[in-house]
């Protein structure tokens, strides 16, 4: 039942805790297979409509993978990637700048290298400056592959490139062939016509039986298409070994692009197996991070690569080049991993203080569309840094339950550039197609999937796209009640407040974006409460029926204010299980996501 919460922080509005509803069908069929009570609430409460096999969820292994030949476009892409290889010609390898770009790049680029025999002084990297370029295979970025000596005679992009046929025909008008590899949603015209081939799950015509898979995923098919054409043809040898060792960086990139690991089998199985090849430390990359989160962190679960890693690698290209971040990913040794990840590290913090500044002011332009009940948030920051425009969607999705997209300044005069980010109710690249077609001259650039997109407006047309994407949205959006919520997994008696039951959870990972945390509700007296960090988060000291337990509240608290509750309180909570590891001794903490003054 939803309760009406007296929410201790001012920054957001009121959230509801939900407890999740379940497929009864899909907890019957997990009981009679063997799981526990407690596994078969978990999974049956987040796959409302599955109906498929248990087994490759529960225990996701790499024979759920399928043969990379059923991707449309993938053997004549992978025949002109191997006869690049076989000629010597020049390869450019065009990637996004993000997670997913930067762990495309590294695995096309160790493929073709360790594994092909390219010579390095044969291949370009080409990634785009976030703000100076834009995303995707952008102007100035054609312009500086044109300029390359010797110039590539083959462009292989991920993670990008389905809706970028103006550069793309600009490449091959100068002799460049262009073999997109990407994931993201195709124009409605389809792939762009100018590519020699286009590599994505998405398309219309593809066989592939998973179209939520993350570009890297995308970029390690392709490339263990091109092996075995290159065996084929007797170029390398039978014995050249397979990509498996990279599906570590395609752990990363995929748990750090937020894709499924609901419902899918094959990113649920890349992560667990990725994990366990990270977990190795058999690279400086990994080893740098180990040591940069201290020896208590490992091993590495999903929430690793996804808030410890991924916005270090994302920062740097949030902020400025993104090279250092590739060059952390291929780092040789270990100290050049440390040098690398020092810069990456920087640029967090640097992140973590506009981020705060940008979101705040956001929070203030955004009381006009609460006010008036707009079914989306669109918020113009005149001096927001583009590098956190997603992040701070994010932020104010979390505080106010409604899609939102932050608009900033762009490079081109006249122009702006921004991210959004939806709830799960909306498929926001859908709303924008409409906008598009609402109002075609507002919205130049798009691009994206259902969670998140980016976009360009013309300045000039700011308030005619707003009105655009707004009746879009609504249309969509028609009928759902907009608020924050928060799902919980129901409560749990004392006795299941253990290191025990945190094994049995993990025993369902990975956890991440449509296959969520567990998260629990449950009320607790207040012993201790004590202001840490830098003012924002609680630790606490919580008991319930003779048992108490540490916790901690990240950002529970505007900096400087005082929590409205102290000892002797009841609250009652929305917690995560944690496993706290000190000195090589384990206890259970709870990681409070939301709590109410009883």
């Amino acid at each position: 039942m939803p309760h009406a919460p007296e929410r201790l922080s001012p920054a957001t509005a009121r959230p509801l805790i939900v407890t999740r509803s379940r497929n009864q069908s899909l907890y019957r069929r997990a009981l009679e297979s063997g799981l526990s009570e407690l596994q078969a609430r978990i999974l049956a409460g987040r796959l409302a409509d599955y109906d498929g096999e248990i087994a490759p969820l529960v225990d996701p292994s790499l024979r759920s993978l399928a043969h990379p030949e059923r991707l449309a476009d993938g053997v004549r892409a992978a025949e002109r990637i191997a006869q690049a290889v076989a000629e010597g010609e020049h390869i450019g390898i065009l990637t996004d700048y993000d997670v997913d770009g930067i762990t495309s790049h590294v695995v096309i680029r160790r493929t073709l290298c360790e594994l092909f025999g390219v010579p390095e002084s044969r291949l370009h990297s080409l990634i785009g400056h976030r703000i100076q370029d834009g995303y995707g295979i952008s102007l100035p970025l054609v312009e500086r592959t044109l300029k390359l000596g010797p110039r590539p005679t083959l462009v292989i992009t991920a993670d990008c490139g389905s809706s970028d046929e103006p550069r793309i025909a600009r490449l091959k008008a100068a002799g460049i062939d262009v073999v997109v590899s990407d994931h993201h949603a195709l124009p409605i015209e389809g792939p762009p016509p100018s590519a020699y081939a286009t590599v994505n799950p998405t398309r219309q015509d593809c066989d592939y039986p998973d179209a939520t898979i993350a570009g890297c995923m995308v970029a390690w098919l392709l490339m263990s298409l091109t092996r075995q054409v290159l065996i084929q043809q007797a170029v390398v040898a039978p014995s050249t070994p397979k990509l498996s060792a990279w599906l570590s960086y395609v752990a990363l990139g995929t748990v750090a692009d937020c894709v499924s690991l609901g419902a899918s089998a094959i990113n649920r199985a890349v992560v667990r197996h990725g994990l366990t090849l990270i977990n190795r430390m058999g690279e400086p990359c990994w080893r740098a991070m180990a040591e940069r989160l201290g020896a208590d962190s490992v091993p590495f679960n999903a929430e690793t690569l996804g808030f410890q890693m991924g916005p270090r690698i994302n920062a740097r290209s949030r902020l400025d080049d993104p090279y250092a971040a590739l060059h952390y990913m291929l780092a040789g040794d270990d100290s050049v991993a440390r040098q690398h990840l020092e810069v990456l590290d920087a640029d967090n913090q640097s992140r973590k203080a506009i981020e705060a500044d940008m979101t705040e002011v956001a929070k203030g332009l955004a009381a006009e569309a609460l006010a008036s009940d707009a079914p989306i948030i669109i918020v113009y920051l005149s001096d927001g840094h583009p590098g956190v425009q997603g992040i701070v969607a994010s932020r104010l999705v979390q505080a106010y339950g409604r899609p939102t997209l932050v608009l900033t300044p762009a490079a081109e005069a006249g122009m702006l550039t921004g991210s959004g980010r939806s709830i799960e109710a909306l498929h926001l690249r859908d709303a924008l197609q409409r906008a598009f077609e609402l109002a075609p001259e507002t919205l130049p650039r798009f691009g994206g999937h259902r969670g998140a997109a980016g976009v360009g407006v013309p300045l000039d047309r700011l308030e005619e796209f707003r009105r655009a994407l707004t009746q879009a949205v609504g249309e969509q959006l028609e009928g759902v009640h907009l608020a924050p919520r928060i799902y919980t997994d129901g409560e749990l008696t004392s006795t299941e407040l253990r290191l025990e039951t945190l094994a049995e959870l993990e025993l369902l990972g990975p956890y991440g974006r449509e296959f969520d945390a567990p998260l629990f509700e449950g009320e607790f007296l207040v012993e201790r409460v004590k202001p840490v960090g830098d003012g924002s988060h609680l630790m606490m000291e919580l008991s319930r029926q003779g048992l108490t337990l540490k916790a901690i509240w990240f950002r529970a608290l505007t900096p400087g204010d005082m929590p409205s509750f102290g000892e002797g309180a009841t609250l009652r909570c929305a917690f995560k299980l944690n496993r706290n590891r000190f000195r090589g001794r384990e206890s259970l903490q709870l990681m409070v996501e939301h709590a109410e003054v009883v």
